[in-house]
């Protein structure tokens, strides 16, 4: 049974690729075209969307018979020479950027290059052969990739969401804490892991792309779909918090006039708001109401404190201001976030 566990680690991707391949050979074997420039473009066409494959196709055919041409052009001048694969690289590379065919680049000169070493006569005949490759590999792998195991990014991007939502919540207990308790030298510690944070809500951006393009051609149902913008909406939330969490990082609270009870209780505030982030069984939306309004009062108390102190109104904010206002947005944010999935 190992062996079954194996071959599901295999993704939908990896398999379509390889009935891509297959299909794309046996149909050159059959017309006697050489199958190696075909596999090549069926290889690099099987793309995590169907619009993608599409839309990069498109690009690729152009760029391919570029290629093929300054091969047949070079071949026919200098034979097979270094200095053939040299100029039929240079140009196919040079001319595909500059008419912005950036998706082709690579399997274009891949092809430009390996043509050198198998036209021998015929240039012309090549040059034709080449392009029927090239169309094979591209219509055969697009086909796979929208009827072969259409891809559902809906179930990870839950997950992730689910992990972010987790990850964030560490982040604000641990950034709110090092204020509270003066940590020296852990900016870089906390930047490390912000930018790690970032790294996965880009990815998961990079998914739900992926499943807006596939529902152009594998439609989602209606309760589906809502399901999918709630998650939308859900990595916007989690988003801001994180923009929040990033401006605790980069401010400076080295006065931070607090008291003990005060600290006590914004350190309460920071425990209880990530914990709730963590496990969404332990939020509590009456708890988390009252908690906020403790941070509203908190934050109008000082402010009003400041402003009884000075005869002008301050040009900037004091530290704790900020912390405090950080905080009172993040728990609206929360707050937010399980209005969201209760409806």
């Amino acid at each position: 049974m190992k062996w079954i566990k194996h071959i599901k680690l295999a993704g939908g991707r990896i398999i379509k690729t390889g009935v891509a391949i297959f299909i794309t050979a046996w149909i050159c074997v059959l017309l006697d075209w050489p199958p190696v420039f075909a596999v090549i473009t069926a290889i690099v066409t099987v793309e995590p969307t169907v619009s993608d494959s599409i839309k990069k196709g498109i690009v690729r055919f152009p760029a391919s018979a570029i290629g093929s041409a300054y091969a047949v052009l070079f071949i026919s001048l200098f034979g097979n020479s270094p200095l053939t694969y040299t100029l039929a690289a240079v140009f196919t590379i040079t001319t595909c950027v500059r008419l912005n065919l950036h998706a082709g680049v690579l399997v274009a000169t891949l092809t430009s290059v390996a043509m050198v070493e198998v036209i021998h006569s015929n240039f012309l005949m090549s040059f034709f052969i080449r392009l029927g490759t090239t169309t094979t590999g591209l219509v055969v792998s697009t086909v796979v990739n929208l009827f072969m195991l259409p891809p559902d990014y809906t179930k990870e991007i839950a997950g992730r969401l689910q992990t972010l939502a987790y990850k964030t919540g560490i982040a604000i207990e641990k950034v709110v804490n090092d204020i509270l308790d003066k940590e020296p030298n852990v900016t870089v510690v906390e930047q490390e892991m912000a930018d790690r944070v970032d790294d996965f809500i880009h990815q998961t951006e990079e998914l739900i792309r992926y499943q807006k393009e596939e529902s152009k051609y594998h439609p989602l149902t209606r309760n589906e779909w809502q399901h999918f913008q709630a998650e939308q909406f859900d990595l916007r939330r989690l988003q801001l918090i994180h923009y929040h969490i990033g401006n605790l990082i980069h401010t400076s609270f080295t006065n931070l006039e607090l008291t003990d009870d005060k600290k006590i209780a914004i350190r309460n505030a920071a425990i209880k708001v990530a914990a709730s982030l963590k496990d969404p069984h332990l939020y509590d939306q009456k708890e988390h109401k009252e908690r906020l309004q403790q941070l509203t009062e908190l934050f109008w108390d000082h402010n009003e404190e400041i402003t009884i102190k000075k005869q002008q109104h301050p040009t900037s904010f004091r530290p704790v201001l900020i912390m405090l206002y950080e905080l009172v947005s993040i728990y609206n944010l929360v707050e937010r976030y399980y209005k969201t999935k209760s409806q």
